[in-house]
């Protein structure tokens, strides 16, 4: 009797692993050699049926952002806002109810609020490094100036400014909150999204999300793009052209 309950639950280990039916499972068993069907039968059940463990993730490289530059920014890892925002049901939530979540409970700027929000959907796989929820893709880019934030905002809003570093690019700006944020609309129907944040008297930073791109390919060359053309921005500052 004990037999033949070991002979079931290895046709039900089987059945369980491979999908198989009763039947051919069944067959697949009695086609092993006997000395391998009894020594499986003394093993107990849960050794037979226990899952393999999960692989370790590198939250890190799936959320495109390092843990250096998240725990400088947000105070936290990814191996610390992964469980914490699981435990608040962040996975059943929109983008913009995370977001929220993370500004008005973990007290998260509007610029990382969104990069702790995007990392987290990233490593649940709900989108790909670059890639809106809707399936299109992004560029983004930040960078760190030595002028107040007032001063930055300005070379972005001034359409004369603008140019000192923009100069080939048709846009308009469609929304401003001085000095805090802008959307620009380019000539091709995309957005660029912009924040503004101030690090001291004489030391500001801007964000940007160009936004609405087709594809990869295009989030790669406007990512290059932007960091060219921040490089440009800084030149600008460095020659007081700005002041």
């Amino acid at each position: 009797m004990t037999r033949d309950r070991d002979f079931k639950r290895l046709v039900r280990a089987r059945m369980t692993k491979t999908g198989e039916a009763y039947t051919a499972a069944r067959a697949q068993v009695l086609n092993k050699p006997r000395t391998t069907i009894e020594r499986h039968a003394l093993v107990p059940s849960k050794e037979i049926e226990r899952p393999a463990p999960e692989p370790s993730k590198d939250y890190a490289v799936l959320a495109g952002i390092s843990d250096r530059t998240i725990k400088e920014k947000t105070g936290c890892t990814w191996e610390r806002w992964v469980p914490m925002l699981d435990g608040l049901g962040a996975a059943g939530m929109r983008h913009g109810e995370i977001a929220a979540l993370v500004n008005r409970k973990f007290k998260i700027s509007g610029w990382w609020s969104q990069a702790v929000t995007v990392g987290y959907e990233r490593i649940k796989g709900r989108r790909a490094i670059g890639q809106r929820l809707d399936g299109r893709y992004e560029a983004g880019k930040s960078r760190t100036f030595d002028v107040p934030v007032a001063t930055l905002f300005d070379a972005w809003a001034s359409a004369r400014r603008r140019k000192g570093w923009l100069a080939d690019a048709r846009v308009t700006v469609r929304t401003a909150v001085a000095p805090k944020s802008l959307r620009l609309g380019w000539s091709d129907g995309t957005i660029v999204a912009v924040w503004f944040t101030a690090k001291g008297p004489g030391r500001s930073s801007v964000a940007l999300a160009h936004t609405k791109l087709p594809d990869k390919a295009a989030a790669d060359r406007l990512r290059q793009y932007w960091s060219e053309r921040l490089d440009a921005l800084g030149e600008v500052m460095s020659d007081k052209v700005m002041k």
